[in-house]
């Protein structure tokens, strides 16, 4: 018999919440968030755009197939996104203590408590996204006995990018093809996919100057947090398209990319975080579905002459991405390598070096 320590989770709002612990227990706080994904918690957990969120899973059973091995291939983790847990706190409506999977070696608690991250289930989760989805994401904070534990902690407060971003230059050398990859936190599935594709990558920290160098492409990475804390990497950007060279973003690397082109990012109600995202290719009836994390948008009334969106939200309408008229650059706002799925629009990231 599983007895779960009581612990209750605290919305800005004044709402509580009872439920009980599993991972690490510790008070947390941070922005309360939910993903509609069904699984691929081991890669939501270690995504770095969840940088200073706590994630609420609306799939009702979480833990049932365990976690993996953090085994490596040339350095890189063969199943995870980054080298740890970014998420804050997680939130279950069902944690399952048992587990069963060929490629399991642990659980999600023992994992989590590894990390020192905490878990709560026995949450209305159900309810929970309701409240998130009419009144917008807001802060929240998981605690024991005194409310008073923790503050909360806003993530909107601090430049996130630069806690994730890698340090130092890293270079993969797989290709003659020279990639600029500009790490805003990137996850390892975009490396892993164009490692396969075999380029000459170049892993650079998120204000680094990339022109200083060659290379032959320029990919801008997803990230978390307010874009407007990067401005020195759309400075970069904008030097960067003076070369004609091709250019390709992901997710905040369309806010960068959009903002390199004139355009404005503002705070969506309560984001997009799942992996079905209708998506429909402008000028198209083509339509893709789409893994997605990310809690700001592109204002593309403000994109200059020479651009154009390119694909847009299905379901609330919004930007999806932008290409330029005439010239090799794009972005989107959704995730080509999509771990842990779908993998409808992988072929992005072959166009993409075709066009080297």
């Amino acid at each position: 018999m599983y007895r779960g320590k009581p612990v209750r989770l605290i919305l800005e709002n004044g709402m509580v919440f009872q439920g009980k612990s599993f991972g690490a227990e510790k008070a947390t706080s941070g922005e309360v968030v939910f993903n509609t994904a069904m699984v691929g918690y081991p890669e939501s957990l270690t995504d770095p755009s969840y940088e200073g969120q706590i994630l609420t899973l609306t799939y009702p059973i979480i833990g049932n197939y365990g976690v993996p091995a953090n085994s490596k291939t040339n350095g890189i983790s063969d199943f995870f996104e980054s080298d740890r847990i970014h998420v804050r706190g997680l939130i279950v409506q069902d944690y399952s203590h048992e587990y069963s999977h060929w490629n399991a070696v642990k659980s999600l608690g023992d994992w989590m408590k590894e990390e020192n991250i905490p878990g709560i289930y026995g949450i209305d989760t159900r309810m929970l996204t309701k409240i998130l989805r009419e009144k917008g994401s807001m802060l929240g904070k998981i605690v024991y006995d005194d409310a008073e534990e923790v503050d909360y902690y806003d993530p909107a407060g601090e430049n996130l990018v630069a806690k994730v971003s890698c340090k130092e230059v890293i270079e993969y050398n797989y290709g003659t093809k020279k990639v600029v990859l500009v790490d805003c936190g990137v996850k390892l599935s975009i490396i892993r996919e164009l490692i396969k594709l075999k380029v000459d990558l170049i892993r650079v920290p998120w204000d680094y100057d990339f022109n200083q160098i060659h290379y032959d492409g320029l990919l801008i990475s997803n990230g978390p947090g307010n874009p407007d804390y990067c401005e020195i990497t759309v400075d970069h950007i904008r030097e960067a398209m003076k070369l004609d060279k091709p250019i390709f973003g992901i997710c905040l690397g369309n806010h960068l990319l959009s903002k390199a082109a004139g355009a404005k990012i503002y705070k969506m109600k309560y984001g997009h975080r799942s992996l079905n995202q209708p998506v429909r290719k402008l000028g198209t009836n083509i339509c893709y579905i789409t893994s997605q994390n990310h809690g700001y948008v592109v204002d593309q009334d403000f994109l200059g002459e020479e651009w154009e969106p390119y694909f847009i939200n299905m379901n609330d309408g919004t930007n999806e991405g932008i290409r330029h008229k005439t010239k090799l650059f794009s972005s989107v706002q959704f995730h080509p390598e999509a771990a842990a799925g779908p993998t409808d629009t992988e072929f992005f990231f072959h166009d993409f070096v075709e066009m080297l």
